[in-house]
């Protein structure tokens, strides 16, 4: 009704804006509007609604369109255009209508479905016609929220899973248009602004949609990385993602945004999957199936394990946690304690799930895995470098990058704890899971977050024990976690914790893996080591300070495993060295262009060669070597020339095989390949394959791989030819039909040793060069390269000896004008080449002046020595040549003149090389090498002499120098004799000498001024002197048992140097075979080597030797034990003392702990009964030593074979004794008699039980005292220590029984020394022997011993007439039975001490000379007693040394005959003939001393013998 005219109008509120669209939209049944009239209508009525305002909207007026909107006609209608035009006019509705809507639930159930099933899967075709349509709806329900509706839908699961579901194929791509076309940006916003909403505003979601959620992010996993115990393939890196899928984001965005509702229903979610699976095995009572128990459990009575299916849905979630944590760390904190849980699991498969799982949470990594290793490439160039910050990987992608939200450690100190003391886990599985995952953490530094200086430490200290633990699983998984850091991570993070050579570091314990007891670890720590030590190789050689000490040492740990003597680690050994170390490959070929920018270590500066390049490595690699490992490597290239001519004959067999068709001769010709093969059989571990292998590849007959393989053997190639033979040769094996897999691997081994790839005639030159300009600091490696190639492969200069000799004529010296240091290399060089017969260096006259030049005015010395090689190789006037040069160097001589060392030099070296030039200027040449040199002292003696008892090579002084080469010259003159009795005659003064300066300390003067230095040297030279004499078997005859034990004793010099460079010279010579079996029990006087390292060394040698004994079925080390025993017998320590014979036992155990097999023990101890049978040859002898030591050597080898568990049955054959130690019984009886009796002390039992139980321990030598005395003291005589007292009588062994003395009454021949300087046993085994070395020997009065310099070193007390009678009987028996040692042992090459891997002579390959069988030593027939040479039960105390009482007279002159029976003198009246024997002279001459004969050249040999004869008998005042 309209209001009244007039009447008061009130002001009415602004009326609301209703709907103005009045069309219907519903129809009846059977009468549908027309589609396109309805769509129509739609699109009317929604554009009116999108313009309408919610605020100025009456909300009543939308109630009948509501209605229809909401009937079924148009939400399920067939077409798309109308729902999608419905669906827009819905969210229009519950926008205008927020917050109430004007629906039924039923109809709002309705609408949804609309949305969730038809319009918003729509989305994801945007090439869709209404697609607008639907963006609209979409957007409309994220920004008003109305998605919120659905929570209040009653059983509205359904349509949220689908929705959840929908969303996330939809943005993962899964469901996109025929044209491809991806979603827009705006789209996949809004999904995740709905799907957040929904995830916050419900009270609950289903566990299906927390599914969905948690499954995205496995879409972050590499391909094939759900299999079990299977890596991701590194050939489908390429397939991986460059940034994380839309999905996965959508996923993780879920989760940052609503964190705490998210934590709640992943906890759910984990607790579902992981407490269903691992609830039950954590409870110690719960119920288990039969069915669940592996069959190999090792419990079980533990808990119930998981089945295979839980084990693959729990692998599966916790893939999912690992990349939870990478995408939002906050949603886990209610599962990591459940993981925790999983750590205490008593199932195994659950603790090391959860390990892996923590390792890689900490570390940042999710599904996806680790990231790729590190770039470690050895064969870089330009090498890497410390500074280089470059990505070390191409294929680094955003799914395997590390990344840490924050840092566990600190989120979960307690979970970080539990996993921390899984590195004592019980099971070696989780510890090594473990292991592997700290590798990780400290790589990724805690997924990038960063790790605190403790736990940077704790983890690196765990990794550092898991290198040493005592499963080889856990300590493979610490290798190859090390092999997984990057240079620049080894040096900042593991570095600080210890170099290589620091002992318990994680370095030095890598290293220790490059040894390990088994093969897999060995493989993998050598490797990783090789290639940390290659990379690392461009800072070591520019001088990085920190890298160099850290790394340094690399190579000699890897060439210190070349000592286990195994087989199978010197192939490993041969891969490491030209794989890792020196890579053929390197330098790379691409490396040209990088050239200019390349590193200074490796020719940056210039042009690129590659040759210089690889040389510096090589050299690089020797200079980073100490001396054990250097011997070691060079040792490895000593191989080469047997082994390259083991397959050159290999090749020819193989060509003569043709394929397997023959014509002539088939079976010689298979015999033939078949020994070939053989011998590569025995030089391998696996000899069968080997075998196999190589008859495929014969019968293959690939004639180019043979030409191939000739090209690498050549030593003309140069380094490219090799190379490129090498590869070629690979390919053709490779793809070769027919060849056996593996075959490539049997033959690179071979190749590796016989090929030229160091000592190559690319890399001489540039050795050469740093020789003599010293660039990098290389300069004393390459010289120590180039001596090396010098001695063992002088055919290497063949291609180039013109260049040498050019660049030897312009270093020339002459008499003002000195040569450059280099040129002794050159010459050395030279000199090895011209050894050959077939050698090219040029003849003429040029070159020779040059050689004269050299040999005149050359410096050091050894110049003109290596001159005078090569001129007698070169000339073909020696005569003239020898004699001018030798003119020169004898005319005139005078110590301190121009060039008198070279001079000397020159004598000593035309005196092996040209003897009968020589022979005439005898009197010059004993003149100036006795008188003018030998027996004067200009050196003043210092008072602090005593403190440097050694020089090395470089310090020697001058008149060390001269005196050595005076030394070597007479022994020249000695080794150059042919004719044996002008041998011994020469021999006796040259013996004399050599004893002299053994026994007598190497003092030569009688004033005792001697320096000390010089003293060492020349006790030394002496000794090695005397070993090369010794390798003639004639003079090596000549050679006294007494004289041998005196050599031997030097083995236990004060002077380490001394004592190593003798053994080491032993060591040449028995590998060389070219001592006789005697001196093998030298060895063995090393037991107390106080050098740890050194001792080590020896027994390794010792094993090693004895294995090629054992493998040539020689029984030398064997058949010496009696010579030890009888050595140890005339020891000078040698005493019954219980406490002397436990030292003395340990002798003889550490002859059983480096000889003695299960296989050789009756043997040895048929040679320790067989000692008990005879009695001691050497005359005055007491033999009851011996048999104390028999028993003490029985009782030893009956406890070794009680603690190893062997069984010891007697040895069948007879065996013999060194007739020139041993004699045989007199009788039957006697020979009962001691066979029955045991000369141990009763409480030597005892002692013996705790020496053999504690054998296998380190053996550790006694401290030496802080001023340590010895018995060949270089102090003055009254200096020299008494002998210490005993508390019982010590047997001399080697004297006989002198007559009875006046008690209390000191020694006319010996001097009283002052009290207090007795040097104690331990000093004595500790390499000081005590003065009694000498007194064993010969007790004199010092006056006396300075009488007897020059004609021998010791003097014998005499018999009676009778006991004379006797011992001139033995003598001459002794002498007429005397043979050398029986077992011959074959020519070794040169190799390192242990001697491993030495190459036996191949058939159809011409072998190294060997040393020619020497004579069986007879045996000493003696009757057998009853009880077999056992001992009986009952002990007996040894008895006293019986001897007949002497008369007590001065000494005498006496004349023996021949050296066979200078072991013993006799009395006789005194004479003025001289000795023959070089250590006994009559005291008639010894007081007459002789003028030195005048007389110049030219008055032939005899005479020079005579005349040297005489020399021996002066002095200076002479």
């Amino acid at each position: 009704m309209a209001p009244r005219r007039g009447a008061d109008i009130e002001p009415e509120e602004p009326q609301l804006g209703g709907l103005v669209f009045n069309e219907p939209l519903s129809w009846r049944a059977g009468k549908p509007i027309p589609t396109g009239e309805l769509l129509r209508r739609l699109d009317t009525l929604a554009t009116e609604l999108r313009e309408m305002d919610q605020e100025e909207t009456d909300k009543d007026s939308l109630t009948s369109v509501a209605k229809e909107l909401a009937g079924q006609n148009l939400l399920g209608h067939k077409d798309k255009g109308v729902r999608a035009f419905t669906a827009c006019c819905l969210v229009d509705v519950l926008k205008i209508c927020a917050p109430d809507a004007p629906f039924t639930p039923t109809q709002l159930k309705d609408i949804f479905t609309l949305f969730i099933t038809s319009t918003l899967p729509a989305l994801s075709d945007p090439s869709n016609a209404y697609n607008n349509q639907h963006k609209y709806v979409l957007v409309s329900l994220a920004e008003v929220k109305s998605i919120v509706l659905l929570c209040d839908i009653p059983n509205s699961d359904p349509l949220i899973i689908h929705l959840f579901t929908n969303f996330f194929d939809t943005i993962s791509g899964s469901s996109k248009s025929s044209t491809g076309e991806e979603i827009s940006r705006d789209v996949q916003y809004n999904m995740t602004q709905i799907l957040v909403t929904l995830v916050d505003e419900a009270q609950s979601l289903p566990s299906e949609a927390v599914d969905v959620i948690v499954a995205q992010f496995l879409r972050a996993s590499t391909p094939g990385s759900g299999k079990k115990g299977e890596a991701p393939d590194e050939k489908q890196s390429t397939l991986l993602l460059k940034e994380l899928p839309e999905a996965y984001n959508m996923a993780k965005t879920i989760c940052n945004a609503c964190p705490e509702k998210m934590a709640r229903y992943i906890s759910q979610y984990f607790n579902d999957v992981i407490m269903d699976v691992s609830g039950e095995a954590t409870k110690p009572n719960g119920h288990r199936r039969k069915s669940d128990v592996a069959p190999d459990s090792d419990d079980e009575d533990g808990p119930a394990g998981p089945t295979e299916s839980d084990m693959i849905e729990l692998r599966k979630a916790h893939r999912l946690l690992r990349e939870l944590w990478r995408a939002s760390a906050p949603v886990l904190q209610n599962v990591i304690p459940q993981l925790e849980a999983e750590l205490s699991a008593e199932n195994i498969q659950l603790r090391l799930l959860a390990t892996e799982t923590l390792g890689d949470i900490i570390s940042g990594i999710g599904a996806a895995g680790p990231p790729p290793p590190p770039n470690m490439d050895p064969a870089a160039y330009p090498p890497a470098k410390l500074d280089d910050n470059s990505p070390l990987s191409a294929s680094e992608n955003i799914l395997t990058t590390p990344s840490s939200p924050q840092s566990f450690a600190q989120t979960h100190p307690g979970v970080y704890q539990s996993f921390m003391g899984r590195k004592n886990d019980k099971s070696a599985v989780i510890r090594a899971a473990w292991t592997t995952a700290i590798g990780r953490i400290l790589v990724t530094s805690g997924g990038g977050i960063g790790l605190s200086t403790h736990e940077e430490s704790a983890l690196v200290k765990g990794l550092g024990e898991k290198l040493n633990d005592a499963d080889e699983k856990v300590r493979l998984a610490a290798v190859k976690a090390v092999g997984g850091f990057g240079f620049r991570d080894i040096i900042i993070k593991l570095a600080p914790d210890g170099s290589v050579g620091k002992s318990g570091s994680v370095l030095c314990s890598l290293a220790d893996r490059a040894r390990d007891r088994k093969h897999a670890v060995r493989i993998e720590g050598m490797t990783t080591l090789g290639r940390i030590w290659g990379v690392a190789a461009g800072e070591i050689a520019v001088g990085n300070g920190t890298v160099t000490d850290a790394l340094g040492t690399i190579p000699s740990k890897i060439f210190d495993a070349y000592y286990a003597n195994d087989k199978e680690v010197n192939v490993l050994l041969d891969h490491v060295m030209f794989e890792q170390l020196i890579p053929l490959s390197y330098p790379p070929a691409k490396a040209k262009g990088k050239a200019a920018n390349g590193d200074s270590q490796i020719n940056g500066d210039g042009p690129f060669d590659p040759d210089k390049i690889r040389t510096e490595r090589i050299l690089l690699v020797v200079k980073s070597l100490d001396a054990k490992s250097r011997k070691a490597f060079f040792a490895m290239q000593g191989r080469q020339p047997t082994c390259a001519n083991v397959l050159e004959a290999f090749l020819k067999r193989c060509e003569d095989f043709n394929g397997g068709v023959m014509e002539e001769d088939p079976k010689g010709i298979k015999l033939k390949l078949d020994s070939i093969i053989k011998w590569f059989a025995d030089q391998s571990h696996d000899p069968l394959r080997i075998i196999h292998d190589l008859h495929k590849y014969a019968k293959l007959h690939d004639r180019r791989s043979y030409q191939l393989l000739r090209f690498m053997m050549a030593p003309a190639s140069d380094f490219n030819t090799v190379y490129k033979a090498f590869k070629e040769f690979q390919k053709r094996i490779q793809s070769a039909p027919g060849a056996p897999a593996g075959l490539l691997d049997t033959l690179i081994p071979i190749i590796y040793r016989s090929a030229h790839l160091v000592y190559n005639r690319s890399h001489q030159p540039v050795i050469l060069q740093y020789a003599r300009t010293d660039d990098k600091d290389l300069g004393a490696t390459a010289h120590i390269v180039m001596q090396e190639i010098s001695d063992k492969h002088p055919l290497i200069f063949e291609a180039s000896v013109n260049e040498l000799c050019k660049s030897l004529q312009e270093q020339a010296p002459s008499e003002k004008k000195p040569n450059l240091p280099g040129s002794v290399d050159t010459l050395k060089a030279l000199a090895s080449f011209a050894k050959s017969p077939e050698n090219k260096i040029p003849k003429d006259r040029k070159f020779i002046s040059t050689l004269l030049s050299f040999a005149k005015y050359g410096t050091p010395p050894k110049a003109a020595k290596y001159a005078i090689s090569i001129l007698m190789a070169s000339t073909d006037r020696k005569e003239m040549h020898t004699k001018d040069l030798l003119d020169h160097a004898t005319q005139d001589w005078e110590y301190g003149g121009d060039h008198f060392l070279t001079k000397l030099a020159v004598i000593c070296q035309l005196t092996l090389l040209d003897p009968k030039t020589t022979e005439d200027a005898n009197d010059e040449i004993l003149d100036i090498t006795t008188q003018q040199v030998l027996l004067k002292t200009r050196t003043p003696k210092f008072a602090g002499d005593e403190d440097q008892a050694w020089q090395s090579n470089e310090q020697l002084d001058e008149e060390l120098q001269a005196k050595c080469w005076a030394l070597k010259t007479l022994v020249n003159r000695l080794r150059t004799t042919t004719d044996p009795e002008t041998a011994k005659k020469l021999a006796v003064p040259v013996y004399k000498l050599l004893n002299a300066l053994i026994v007598k300390n190497g003092e030569l003067s009688k004033q005792n001024d001697t320096p000390s230095p010089h003293k060492a040297r020349l006790r030394l030279l002496a000794a090695q002197q005397m070993l090369k004499v010794c390798t003639s078997k004639m003079f090596d005859e000549l050679m006294s048992p007494i004289e041998f034990n005196r050599l031997s004793f030097v083995a236990q010099d004060a002077t380490p140097e001394v004592r190593r460079d003798f053994v080491e010279k032993l060591q040449k010579y028995v590998v060389k075979g070219k001592l006789s079996n005697r001196f093998l029990t030298i060895i063995f006087l090393t037991a107390f080597e106080p050098v740890n390292d050194f001792r080590t060394q020896i027994m390794t040698w010792i094993r090693s030797r004895v294995k090629v004994c054992h493998d040539a079925k020689n029984r030398v080390f064997e058949a010496v034990f009696p010579r030890l025993i009888h050595l140890l017998a005339h020891h000078p320590d040698y005493s019954s003392n219980p406490a002397e014979l436990q030292d003395h036992a340990r002798y003889i155990l550490y002859y059983i702990t480096t000889v003695v097999s299960e296989d050789n023990l009756a043997l040895i101890y048929k040679y320790a009964e067989r000692v008990k049978q005879a009695r001691d040859a050497l005359p005055g002898s007491d033999s009851d030593n011996l048999y104390v030591l028999s028993d003490l050597a029985q009782s030893l080898l009956k406890k070794w074979e009680e603690k190893k568990g062997w069984s010891m049955q007697t040895w069948p054959t007879k065996v013999g004794m060194p007739v020139g130690l041993f004699s045989g019984l007199p009788s039957h009886e006697v020979a009962q008699e001691i066979a029955e009796k045991n000369y141990l002390p009763e409480e030597m039992d005892s002692l013996l039980d705790d020496l053999v139980r504690n054998a296998d321990k380190k053996i550790r030598a006694p401290k030496a005292p802080k001023q340590p005395k010895r018995a060949r003291d270089d102090a003055d005589p009254d200096s020299h220590p008494a002998k210490k007292a005993k508390s019982e009588p010590k047997s001399k062994p080697g004297r006989p029984p002198k007559a009875p003395k006046e008690p209390k009454t000191p020694k006319t021949t010996k001097k009283q020394r002052p009290s207090g300087t007795a040097p104690s046993s331990a000093e004595r085994r500790t390499s000081r022997r005590g003065a009694s070395a000498r007194k064993s020997y010969a007790d004199r009065d010092d006056s006396e011993d300075d009488e007897e310099m020059w004609d021998g070193v010791a003097e014998w007390e005499y018999l009676s007439e009778s006991e004379a009678e006797r011992e001139r009987e033995a003598a001459g028996s002794a002498k007429k039975t005397r043979a050398r040692n029986s077992d011959s042992e074959e020519d070794e090459g040169s190799s390192p001490e242990p001697g491993n891997e030495e190459v036996e002579a191949a058939p159809d390959v011409e072998p190294e000379a060997t040393r020619e069988p020497e004579d069986e030593e007879e045996k000493v027939i003696t009757p057998p007693p009853r009880s077999n040479g056992r001992q009986s039960s009952a002990k007996a105390k040894p008895s006293p040394k019986k001897s007949s009482p002497l008369k007590s007279s001065p000494r005498k002159a006496s004349t023996p005959k021949t050296r066979a029976a200078t072991s013993k003198v006799v009395k006789k009246p005194q004479t003025k003939g001289r000795a023959k024997s070089p250590l006994v002279k009559t005291k008639a001459i010894e007081k007459e001393k002789l003028a030195p004969k005048k007389g110049g050249r030219g008055k032939g040999k005899q005479k020079a013998v005579e005349q040297e004869k005489s020399v021996w008998d002066m002095d200076e005042s002479d």
